[in-house]
């Protein structure tokens, strides 16, 4: 079964006016739309074609000879992930237990907005923000190009897309700006809250 272009979880200009219809066409159409195609033609014939994303990433990181396979499911998985991390009237305050956890391990909202700003604002190049759970704790990590933390052996709570095509053409070269827009007006919590209370 050849990988597809998953839908967005909603309309392209639902986000506006934080992201632009535009972006979202580049973003999601062109860019996630790429990996999608390379990842089927470099994985045709092969057995990794019958594995799931989540299996090929695993057992194709830090695998020289599979440095393609990597990049494309891992960037596949991760813009997918990206989509739902966000919806339209998003950001606000969490609530339950992943506001709980976040004042346990982040020392609350404000903080945890800090420091994963920091994070992804800080990530040199191409790569992405993440909030991650991690022995039992969260942790706010960078990750560069597609490394997430599936591979890492960690579990995804809500990433943050750094990568220059994810906000230049509304943004330009001001990262801080749109991972301070996507903290305050765009985080899904109730997905964040879903990947928390996933068993792992």
């Amino acid at each position: 079964m050849a990988f597809e272009l998953p839908p967005l979880p909603y309309p392209k200009n639902a986000l506006e006016p934080h992201i632009s219809e535009r972006t979202m066409d580049f973003h999601h159409g062109r860019h996630h739309q790429a990996y999608v195609t390379n990842l089927n033609n470099l994985v045709k014939g092969s057995p990794a074609e019958n594995q799931s994303l989540e299996d090929i990433i695993k057992s194709s990181y830090r695998d020289s000879s599979k440095t393609g396979v990597f990049n494309n499911a891992a960037q596949v998985w991760n813009h997918t992930f990206f989509w739902n991390c966000m919806k339209p009237n998003g950001g606000g305050a969490p609530s339950g237990q992943i506001a709980q956890a976040i004042e346990r391990d982040c020392g609350g909202l404000d903080k945890f907005k800090e420091l994963f700003k920091a994070a992804a604002v800080g990530q040199f190049g191409s790569g992405w923000g993440w909030l991650v759970a991690d022995g039992g704790k969260l942790k706010i990590t960078a990750t560069s190009n597609a490394v997430n933390p599936l591979a890492e052996g960690q579990t995804a709570l809500l990433t943050c897309d750094v990568w220059e095509h994810a906000y230049y053409l509304d943004y330009q070269n001001r990262r801080p700006d749109f991972v301070q827009t996507f903290l305050d007006h765009l985080i899904n919590w109730d997905f964040v809250s879903q990947n928390l209370a996933k068993p792992r």
